[in-house]
Protein backbone atom coordinates (compact mmCIF):
# COMPACT_ATOMS: atom_id res chain seq x y z
CA UNK A 1 0.00 0.00 0.00
CA UNK A 2 1.43 3.49 -0.92
CA UNK A 3 1.76 6.30 1.62
CA UNK A 4 -0.81 8.26 0.21
CA UNK A 5 -3.44 5.44 0.49
CA UNK A 6 -2.27 5.30 4.21
CA UNK A 7 -2.18 8.67 5.30
CA UNK A 8 -5.13 11.11 4.80
CA UNK A 9 -3.92 14.83 4.08
CA UNK A 10 -5.88 17.56 4.79
CA UNK A 11 -5.58 20.81 3.11
CA UNK A 12 -7.35 24.24 3.56
CA UNK A 13 -9.44 24.66 0.26
CA UNK A 14 -9.69 28.59 0.15
CA UNK A 15 -12.50 28.27 -2.48
CA UNK A 16 -14.97 26.31 0.19
CA UNK A 17 -13.04 27.68 2.97
CA UNK A 18 -12.20 24.65 5.03
CA UNK A 19 -9.67 21.73 5.35
CA UNK A 20 -10.83 19.47 3.17
CA UNK A 21 -9.46 15.62 2.19
CA UNK A 22 -7.18 15.24 -0.29
CA UNK A 23 -8.70 13.37 -2.99
CA UNK A 24 -6.58 13.75 -6.68
CA UNK A 25 -8.62 13.76 -10.34
CA UNK A 26 -6.01 10.88 -11.04
CA UNK A 27 -4.12 9.19 -8.29
CA UNK A 28 -1.38 8.80 -8.36
CA UNK A 29 -0.68 11.77 -10.24
CA UNK A 30 -1.21 15.02 -9.09
CA UNK A 31 -1.28 18.82 -10.89
CA UNK A 32 0.08 21.57 -9.16
CA UNK A 33 0.63 24.98 -10.66
CA UNK A 34 2.06 27.78 -8.61
CA UNK A 35 2.00 31.43 -9.32
CA UNK A 36 6.29 32.05 -9.74
CA UNK A 37 7.45 35.77 -9.57
CA UNK A 38 7.32 38.63 -11.97
CA UNK A 39 10.84 39.06 -12.65
CA UNK A 40 11.63 42.90 -12.47
CA UNK A 41 13.42 43.31 -9.57
CA UNK A 42 15.50 41.28 -6.64
CA UNK A 43 13.83 38.12 -4.32
CA UNK A 44 12.90 39.35 -1.03
CA UNK A 45 11.29 37.64 2.25
CA UNK A 46 7.31 37.67 0.60
CA UNK A 47 8.42 35.83 -2.90
CA UNK A 48 10.24 33.06 -0.84
CA UNK A 49 7.58 32.30 1.54
CA UNK A 50 5.22 30.83 -1.08
CA UNK A 51 8.34 29.40 -2.69
CA UNK A 52 8.95 27.61 1.05
CA UNK A 53 5.53 26.88 1.06
CA UNK A 54 4.85 24.61 -1.86
CA UNK A 55 8.03 23.36 -1.89
CA UNK A 56 7.39 21.45 1.28
CA UNK A 57 3.69 20.87 -0.83
CA UNK A 58 5.63 19.31 -3.22
CA UNK A 59 8.00 17.67 -1.38
CA UNK A 60 5.48 15.65 0.97
CA UNK A 61 3.30 14.89 -2.15
CA UNK A 62 6.41 13.30 -3.59
CA UNK A 63 6.98 11.94 -0.31
CA UNK A 64 3.55 9.85 -0.24
CA UNK A 65 4.60 8.30 -3.60
CA UNK A 66 1.98 10.83 -5.34
CA UNK A 67 3.60 11.90 -9.16
CA UNK A 68 3.77 15.13 -8.91
CA UNK A 69 3.58 17.95 -12.15
CA UNK A 70 4.51 20.88 -10.71
CA UNK A 71 4.01 24.21 -12.69
CA UNK A 72 5.49 27.36 -11.62
CA UNK A 73 5.22 30.31 -14.05
CA UNK A 74 7.28 32.87 -15.02
CA UNK A 75 5.59 35.99 -15.24
CA UNK A 76 7.79 38.12 -17.84
CA UNK A 77 4.98 40.37 -19.83
CA UNK A 78 1.69 41.96 -19.64
CA UNK A 79 2.20 42.98 -15.61
CA UNK A 80 0.92 46.72 -15.35
CA UNK A 81 1.64 49.21 -12.49
CA UNK A 82 -2.44 48.92 -11.83
CA UNK A 83 -4.52 46.09 -11.54
CA UNK A 84 -6.98 48.46 -13.34
CA UNK A 85 -5.05 47.49 -17.17
CA UNK A 86 -3.46 50.97 -16.63
CA UNK A 87 0.10 52.21 -15.75
CA UNK A 88 3.33 50.72 -17.52
CA UNK A 89 4.61 47.15 -17.66
CA UNK A 90 6.74 46.92 -14.75
CA UNK A 91 9.48 45.08 -16.68
CA UNK A 92 9.65 48.13 -19.23
CA UNK A 93 9.79 50.48 -16.78
CA UNK A 94 13.50 48.84 -15.57
CA UNK A 95 14.60 48.25 -18.59
CA UNK A 96 14.26 51.85 -19.08
CA UNK A 97 15.64 53.18 -15.81
CA UNK A 98 18.49 50.64 -16.16
CA UNK A 99 19.00 51.04 -20.40
CA UNK A 100 18.71 47.69 -21.30
CA UNK A 101 16.79 45.52 -23.06
CA UNK A 102 13.40 44.31 -21.40
CA UNK A 103 15.06 40.59 -21.89
CA UNK A 104 18.51 41.25 -19.89
CA UNK A 105 16.07 42.19 -17.38
CA UNK A 106 14.21 39.01 -17.11
CA UNK A 107 17.33 37.30 -17.19
CA UNK A 108 18.87 39.35 -15.03
CA UNK A 109 16.71 39.07 -11.96
CA UNK A 110 15.06 35.24 -12.91
CA UNK A 111 18.98 34.32 -12.91
CA UNK A 112 19.15 35.55 -9.40
CA UNK A 113 15.83 34.20 -8.23
CA UNK A 114 16.96 30.88 -9.44
CA UNK A 115 19.98 31.10 -7.27
CA UNK A 116 17.78 31.98 -4.42
CA UNK A 117 16.03 29.42 -4.37
CA UNK A 118 18.99 27.37 -4.31
CA UNK A 119 20.42 29.05 -1.64
CA UNK A 120 17.20 27.87 0.19
CA UNK A 121 17.44 24.32 -1.46
CA UNK A 122 14.24 24.90 -2.80
CA UNK A 123 13.52 21.59 -5.57
CA UNK A 124 13.03 23.14 -9.08
CA UNK A 125 9.78 22.48 -10.43
CA UNK A 126 8.90 20.06 -13.46
CA UNK A 127 8.07 23.08 -15.62
CA UNK A 128 8.74 26.52 -15.32
CA UNK A 129 7.42 28.27 -18.17
CA UNK A 130 7.54 32.01 -19.35
CA UNK A 131 4.20 34.23 -20.53
CA UNK A 132 6.40 35.50 -23.03
CA UNK A 133 6.94 31.82 -24.82
CA UNK A 134 3.12 31.10 -24.45
CA UNK A 135 1.78 34.53 -26.40
CA UNK A 136 -0.27 31.75 -29.33
CA UNK A 137 -1.89 30.20 -26.30
CA UNK A 138 -2.93 33.29 -24.85
CA UNK A 139 -4.14 34.28 -28.03
CA UNK A 140 -5.88 31.64 -28.50
CA UNK A 141 -7.81 31.55 -25.32
CA UNK A 142 -8.40 34.71 -25.85
CA UNK A 143 -10.47 34.20 -29.05
CA UNK A 144 -11.92 31.31 -27.32
CA UNK A 145 -13.45 33.56 -24.36
CA UNK A 146 -14.90 35.83 -27.22
CA UNK A 147 -16.56 33.03 -29.18
CA UNK A 148 -18.25 32.38 -26.21
CA UNK A 149 -19.81 36.28 -25.49
CA UNK A 150 -17.72 36.73 -22.59
CA UNK A 151 -15.29 39.52 -24.06
CA UNK A 152 -15.26 42.01 -26.41
CA UNK A 153 -13.09 43.49 -28.70
CA UNK A 154 -12.54 47.48 -27.94
CA UNK A 155 -9.80 49.84 -29.83
CA UNK A 156 -7.46 47.01 -30.68
CA UNK A 157 -7.92 45.56 -27.04
CA UNK A 158 -9.96 42.71 -25.53
CA UNK A 159 -11.53 43.00 -22.54
CA UNK A 160 -13.53 40.03 -20.33
CA UNK A 161 -16.87 41.10 -19.51
CA UNK A 162 -17.18 40.23 -15.61
CA UNK A 163 -21.34 41.80 -15.73
CA UNK A 164 -22.49 39.76 -18.03
CA UNK A 165 -20.00 36.54 -17.08
CA UNK A 166 -21.81 37.17 -13.17
CA UNK A 167 -25.14 36.59 -14.79
CA UNK A 168 -24.68 33.30 -15.65
CA UNK A 169 -21.78 32.53 -12.88
CA UNK A 170 -20.29 34.33 -9.45
CA UNK A 171 -17.66 36.53 -9.98
CA UNK A 172 -15.96 36.87 -6.51
CA UNK A 173 -16.64 33.57 -5.36
CA UNK A 174 -12.97 32.86 -4.44
CA UNK A 175 -12.12 36.22 -2.18
CA UNK A 176 -15.57 36.88 -1.09
CA UNK A 177 -15.66 39.92 -3.00
CA UNK A 178 -19.17 41.64 -4.51
CA UNK A 179 -19.18 42.50 -7.23
CA UNK A 180 -21.59 45.38 -6.97
CA UNK A 181 -19.48 46.46 -4.26
CA UNK A 182 -16.52 46.49 -6.51
CA UNK A 183 -18.35 48.20 -9.28
CA UNK A 184 -19.35 51.43 -6.56
CA UNK A 185 -16.14 51.09 -4.99
CA UNK A 186 -13.98 52.11 -8.32
CA UNK A 187 -12.46 55.21 -8.95
CA UNK A 188 -14.72 55.64 -12.32
CA UNK A 189 -17.59 53.56 -11.56
CA UNK A 190 -19.48 52.54 -14.83
CA UNK A 191 -18.21 52.34 -18.80
CA UNK A 192 -15.03 54.21 -19.41
CA UNK A 193 -13.22 55.38 -22.92
CA UNK A 194 -12.78 51.70 -23.89
CA UNK A 195 -14.17 49.12 -21.15
CA UNK A 196 -18.68 48.29 -20.87
CA UNK A 197 -17.44 48.63 -16.90
CA UNK A 198 -14.40 49.78 -15.07
CA UNK A 199 -14.70 46.40 -13.44
CA UNK A 200 -13.50 44.29 -16.54
CA UNK A 201 -10.07 43.43 -17.30
CA UNK A 202 -7.99 42.64 -20.50
CA UNK A 203 -7.49 39.94 -21.90
CA UNK A 204 -5.44 41.37 -24.68
CA UNK A 205 -3.74 44.72 -24.82
CA UNK A 206 -3.01 47.18 -27.40
CA UNK A 207 0.54 48.42 -27.80
CA UNK A 208 0.91 52.12 -27.77
CA UNK A 209 3.81 53.81 -29.74
CA UNK A 210 6.25 53.59 -27.37
CA UNK A 211 5.55 49.85 -25.90
CA UNK A 212 8.20 47.38 -27.13
CA UNK A 213 7.26 44.17 -25.72
CA UNK A 214 4.41 43.64 -28.63
CA UNK A 215 3.44 40.84 -30.92
CA UNK A 216 1.21 40.97 -33.85
CA UNK A 217 -2.52 39.68 -33.32
CA UNK A 218 -5.84 39.28 -34.96
CA UNK A 219 -6.74 42.42 -32.73
CA UNK A 220 -3.45 44.51 -33.74
CA UNK A 221 -0.15 44.46 -31.85
CA UNK A 222 -0.64 44.28 -28.74
CA UNK A 223 0.45 42.18 -25.70
CA UNK A 224 -1.53 39.26 -23.02
CA UNK A 225 -3.27 40.46 -20.04
CA UNK A 226 -1.91 39.28 -16.78
CA UNK A 227 -4.16 37.06 -15.78
CA UNK A 228 -4.57 35.58 -18.92
CA UNK A 229 -0.87 33.81 -18.46
CA UNK A 230 -1.91 31.35 -15.63
CA UNK A 231 -5.12 30.27 -17.30
CA UNK A 232 -3.39 29.29 -20.85
CA UNK A 233 -0.67 27.91 -18.92
CA UNK A 234 -2.26 25.57 -16.58
CA UNK A 235 -4.25 24.42 -19.33
CA UNK A 236 -1.08 23.77 -21.50
CA UNK A 237 0.58 21.52 -18.78
CA UNK A 238 -2.07 20.21 -16.78
CA UNK A 239 -5.59 19.88 -18.75
CA UNK A 240 -9.07 21.48 -18.37
CA UNK A 241 -8.95 20.26 -14.44
CA UNK A 242 -6.23 20.30 -11.96
CA UNK A 243 -6.06 19.29 -8.45
CA UNK A 244 -3.85 21.93 -6.60
CA UNK A 245 -3.30 26.09 -7.60
CA UNK A 246 -1.06 27.81 -5.27
CA UNK A 247 0.00 31.21 -4.59
CA UNK A 248 0.37 34.05 -2.19
CA UNK A 249 -2.86 35.52 -0.34
CA UNK A 250 -2.12 38.78 -2.08
CA UNK A 251 -3.13 37.40 -5.42
CA UNK A 252 -5.90 35.90 -4.42
CA UNK A 253 -7.87 39.32 -5.89
CA UNK A 254 -7.78 39.78 -8.47
CA UNK A 255 -5.72 38.05 -10.05
CA UNK A 256 -6.74 34.21 -8.92
CA UNK A 257 -10.67 35.64 -9.40
CA UNK A 258 -9.86 36.70 -12.72
CA UNK A 259 -8.08 33.38 -13.88
CA UNK A 260 -11.19 31.55 -12.64
CA UNK A 261 -13.52 33.41 -14.74
CA UNK A 262 -11.44 33.04 -17.47
CA UNK A 263 -11.40 29.16 -17.57
CA UNK A 264 -15.27 28.97 -16.47
CA UNK A 265 -16.13 31.36 -19.23
CA UNK A 266 -14.28 29.37 -22.20
CA UNK A 267 -14.65 26.05 -20.89
CA UNK A 268 -18.10 26.20 -18.70
CA UNK A 269 -16.28 24.34 -15.52
CA UNK A 270 -14.11 25.11 -12.71
CA UNK A 271 -10.28 24.42 -13.87
CA UNK A 272 -8.89 24.19 -10.28
CA UNK A 273 -10.25 22.29 -7.50
CA UNK A 274 -7.93 22.71 -4.43
CA UNK A 275 -7.23 26.33 -3.75
CA UNK A 276 -4.15 27.02 -1.53
CA UNK A 277 -2.95 30.50 -0.59
CA UNK A 278 0.25 31.12 1.71
CA UNK A 279 -0.22 34.50 4.08
CA UNK A 280 1.85 37.21 4.21
CA UNK A 281 5.07 38.38 5.47
CA UNK A 282 4.63 41.87 7.72
CA UNK A 283 6.78 44.28 9.08
CA UNK A 284 5.47 45.86 12.46
CA UNK A 285 1.77 44.36 11.33
CA UNK A 286 2.37 46.01 7.39
CA UNK A 287 2.54 43.45 4.53
CA UNK A 288 6.44 43.40 2.98
CA UNK A 289 6.06 44.31 -0.50
CA UNK A 290 7.80 46.23 -3.41
CA UNK A 291 4.98 48.81 -3.61
CA UNK A 292 5.33 49.84 -0.10
CA UNK A 293 9.09 49.94 -0.42
CA UNK A 294 9.60 47.78 2.83
CA UNK A 295 11.00 45.01 1.75
CA UNK A 296 14.35 43.20 2.68
CA UNK A 297 16.23 40.86 -0.40
CA UNK A 298 17.18 37.30 0.13
CA UNK A 299 20.76 38.84 -0.54
CA UNK A 300 19.79 41.65 2.17
CA UNK A 301 19.31 38.82 4.76
CA UNK A 302 22.48 36.45 3.91
CA UNK A 303 24.76 39.52 3.99
CA UNK A 304 23.25 41.60 6.70
CA UNK A 305 23.02 44.54 4.55
CA UNK A 306 20.04 46.13 5.10
CA UNK A 307 19.59 49.08 8.01
CA UNK A 308 16.76 46.86 9.24
CA UNK A 309 19.17 44.02 10.13
CA UNK A 310 21.29 43.58 13.26
CA UNK A 311 23.21 40.85 11.30
CA UNK A 312 23.48 38.34 8.22
CA UNK A 313 21.23 34.89 8.32
CA UNK A 314 22.07 31.60 6.93
CA UNK A 315 19.83 30.92 4.06
CA UNK A 316 18.88 27.10 6.38
CA UNK A 317 17.79 30.17 9.33
CA UNK A 318 15.62 31.67 6.89
CA UNK A 319 13.67 28.43 5.79
CA UNK A 320 13.76 27.52 9.26
CA UNK A 321 12.37 31.18 10.04
CA UNK A 322 9.67 30.64 7.74
CA UNK A 323 8.81 26.98 8.20
CA UNK A 324 8.13 27.51 11.98
CA UNK A 325 4.84 29.64 11.12
CA UNK A 326 1.74 27.62 9.33
CA UNK A 327 1.69 28.62 5.82
CA UNK A 328 -1.96 30.06 6.34
CA UNK A 329 -1.06 32.70 9.36
CA UNK A 330 0.98 35.58 8.87
CA UNK A 331 4.96 36.08 9.58
CA UNK A 332 6.22 39.14 11.16
CA UNK A 333 9.77 40.14 10.60
CA UNK A 334 11.93 40.55 13.19
CA UNK A 335 15.42 40.18 14.24
CA UNK A 336 14.47 38.48 17.51
CA UNK A 337 12.26 36.29 15.52
CA UNK A 338 15.22 35.40 12.75
CA UNK A 339 17.51 35.22 15.89
CA UNK A 340 15.38 32.40 17.83
CA UNK A 341 14.90 30.75 14.28
CA UNK A 342 19.18 30.76 13.94
CA UNK A 343 19.21 29.03 17.61
CA UNK A 344 16.61 26.76 17.03
CA UNK A 345 18.09 25.46 13.85
CA UNK A 346 21.50 25.08 15.40
CA UNK A 347 20.14 23.05 18.35
CA UNK A 348 17.93 20.74 15.83
CA UNK A 349 20.94 20.37 13.76
CA UNK A 350 23.00 19.24 16.62
CA UNK A 351 20.56 16.57 17.84
CA UNK A 352 20.19 15.26 14.47
CA UNK A 353 24.41 14.88 14.39
CA UNK A 354 24.83 13.65 17.93
CA UNK A 355 22.61 10.59 16.81
CA UNK A 356 25.60 8.83 15.87
CA UNK A 357 27.47 9.58 19.79
CA UNK A 358 24.85 7.68 21.61
CA UNK A 359 25.56 4.34 22.64
CA UNK A 360 22.57 2.26 22.24
CA UNK A 361 21.22 0.42 25.30
CA UNK A 362 19.41 -2.85 26.53
CA UNK A 363 16.21 -1.05 27.21
CA UNK A 364 14.71 2.23 25.29
CA UNK A 365 12.94 5.56 26.89
CA UNK A 366 11.30 7.03 23.91
CA UNK A 367 8.03 5.94 22.06
CA UNK A 368 9.70 5.82 18.17
CA UNK A 369 6.10 4.63 16.93
CA UNK A 370 4.48 7.86 18.65
CA UNK A 371 6.90 10.14 17.47
CA UNK A 372 6.60 8.45 13.77
CA UNK A 373 2.81 8.83 14.21
CA UNK A 374 3.01 12.34 15.45
CA UNK A 375 5.12 13.65 12.66
CA UNK A 376 3.07 12.46 9.88
CA UNK A 377 -0.25 14.03 12.13
CA UNK A 378 1.45 17.12 11.85
CA UNK A 379 2.15 17.25 8.00
CA UNK A 380 -1.52 15.48 7.28
CA UNK A 381 -3.23 18.86 9.00
CA UNK A 382 -2.47 20.76 6.54
CA UNK A 383 1.16 20.82 6.28
CA UNK A 384 1.13 21.63 9.70
CA UNK A 385 5.11 22.35 9.96
CA UNK A 386 5.18 24.41 13.29
CA UNK A 387 3.49 21.20 14.84
CA UNK A 388 6.54 18.94 13.43
CA UNK A 389 8.89 21.33 14.08
CA UNK A 390 7.71 21.26 18.10
CA UNK A 391 7.67 17.63 17.84
CA UNK A 392 11.33 17.84 16.21
CA UNK A 393 12.18 19.79 19.42
CA UNK A 394 11.02 16.86 21.76
CA UNK A 395 12.89 14.43 20.24
CA UNK A 396 16.00 16.61 20.07
CA UNK A 397 15.31 16.97 23.76
CA UNK A 398 15.31 13.30 24.31
CA UNK A 399 18.38 13.17 22.43
CA UNK A 400 20.71 15.46 24.58
CA UNK A 401 19.22 13.53 27.57
CA UNK A 402 20.35 10.17 26.10
CA UNK A 403 24.07 11.39 25.34
CA UNK A 404 24.08 12.56 28.56
CA UNK A 405 23.20 8.78 30.09
CA UNK A 406 19.89 10.08 31.60
CA UNK A 407 17.88 7.93 28.77
CA UNK A 408 18.58 5.40 26.63
CA UNK A 409 17.32 3.97 23.38
CA UNK A 410 17.63 0.30 21.75
CA UNK A 411 19.70 0.04 18.72
CA UNK A 412 17.12 -1.23 17.07
CA UNK A 413 15.01 2.47 18.13
CA UNK A 414 18.30 4.40 17.35
CA UNK A 415 18.70 3.36 13.42
CA UNK A 416 14.77 4.09 12.96
CA UNK A 417 14.99 7.61 14.75
CA UNK A 418 18.02 8.16 12.65
CA UNK A 419 15.82 7.29 9.69
CA UNK A 420 12.87 9.48 10.70
CA UNK A 421 14.65 12.22 10.83
CA UNK A 422 16.75 12.26 8.09
CA UNK A 423 13.07 12.13 6.34
CA UNK A 424 11.46 14.78 8.50
CA UNK A 425 14.14 17.14 8.80
CA UNK A 426 16.31 16.87 5.21
CA UNK A 427 13.77 15.12 2.76
CA UNK A 428 10.19 16.92 3.64
CA UNK A 429 11.08 20.06 5.11
CA UNK A 430 13.92 20.56 3.14
CA UNK A 431 16.28 21.87 5.00
CA UNK A 432 19.81 22.02 3.93
CA UNK A 433 21.67 18.15 4.95
CA UNK A 434 25.44 19.28 4.00
CA UNK A 435 25.41 23.08 4.35
CA UNK A 436 23.10 23.10 7.72
CA UNK A 437 25.06 19.95 9.19
CA UNK A 438 28.15 21.38 8.57
CA UNK A 439 26.80 25.10 10.86
CA UNK A 440 26.05 22.91 13.26
CA UNK A 441 29.29 20.99 13.47
CA UNK A 442 31.23 24.16 13.00
CA UNK A 443 29.47 25.53 16.06
CA UNK A 444 29.62 23.10 18.04
CA UNK A 445 33.50 22.75 17.46
CA UNK A 446 34.06 26.20 17.96
CA UNK A 447 31.86 26.04 21.42
CA UNK A 448 34.52 23.46 22.43
CA UNK A 449 37.45 25.90 21.53
CA UNK A 450 35.92 28.49 23.80
CA UNK A 451 35.16 26.33 26.44
CA UNK A 452 38.83 24.49 26.09
CA UNK A 453 39.65 28.63 26.08
CA UNK A 454 37.61 29.57 29.11
CA UNK A 455 39.42 26.45 30.91
CA UNK A 456 42.62 27.66 30.73
CA UNK A 457 41.68 30.66 31.89
CA UNK A 458 40.11 29.47 34.86
CA UNK A 459 43.00 27.28 36.25
CA UNK A 460 44.92 30.62 35.83
CA UNK A 461 42.56 32.00 37.82
CA UNK A 462 41.27 34.92 35.68
CA UNK A 463 37.61 34.30 37.30
CA UNK A 464 35.82 37.41 35.77
CA UNK A 465 37.07 36.52 32.04
CA UNK A 466 35.83 33.04 33.07
CA UNK A 467 32.57 33.86 34.04
CA UNK A 468 32.21 36.05 31.15
CA UNK A 469 32.59 33.43 28.52
CA UNK A 470 30.02 31.04 30.72
CA UNK A 471 27.64 33.93 31.17
CA UNK A 472 27.97 34.79 26.90
CA UNK A 473 27.51 31.47 25.98
CA UNK A 474 24.35 31.01 28.53
CA UNK A 475 22.56 34.46 26.16
CA UNK A 476 22.92 32.16 23.30
CA UNK A 477 21.06 29.42 24.93
CA UNK A 478 24.66 26.99 25.57
CA UNK A 479 24.19 25.23 29.18
CA UNK A 480 28.16 24.65 30.74
CA UNK A 481 28.35 22.10 33.45
CA UNK A 482 31.66 22.16 34.94
CA UNK A 483 32.83 18.89 35.96
CA UNK A 484 36.09 17.70 37.87
CA UNK A 485 38.00 16.52 34.18
CA UNK A 486 36.45 19.20 32.03
CA UNK A 487 32.82 20.35 31.12
CA UNK A 488 30.23 19.68 29.66
CA UNK A 489 27.45 21.36 27.77
CA UNK A 490 24.10 21.57 25.66
CA UNK A 491 21.70 23.77 23.92
CA UNK A 492 18.92 25.03 26.38
CA UNK A 493 15.44 24.81 25.23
Amino acid sequence: MSKYQENQLFIYNTLNRKKELFQPLNPPHVGLYVCGPTVYGDTHLGHARPAVTFDLLFRYLKHLGYKVRYVRNITDVGHLESDADEGEDKILKKARLEHVEPMEVVQYYLNRYHESMKALNILSPSIEPLASGHIIEQQAMAEEILSKGYAYESNGSVYFDVLKYNRKYHYGKLSGRVLEDLISNAQSPGRTDEKKNSVDFALWKKAGPSHIMRWPSKWGEGFPGWHLECSAMSRKYLGMQFDIHGGGMDLMFPHHECEIAQSVAASGSDAVRYWMHNNMVTINGQKMGKSLGNFVTLEELFTGSHKLLDKSYSPGTIKFFILQAHYGSTLDFSNEALGAAEKGLVRLMGAVKALDRIEPGAAGSFNILEFEKKAYRAMNDDLGSPVLIAHLFDTARFINSALSGKDSVTAADLDKLRSLLRLFVFDILGLEEKGDREMGDLAAKLVDLLLNIRLEVKNNKNFELSDRIRNELTGFGIVVKDKKDGFEWEMKE
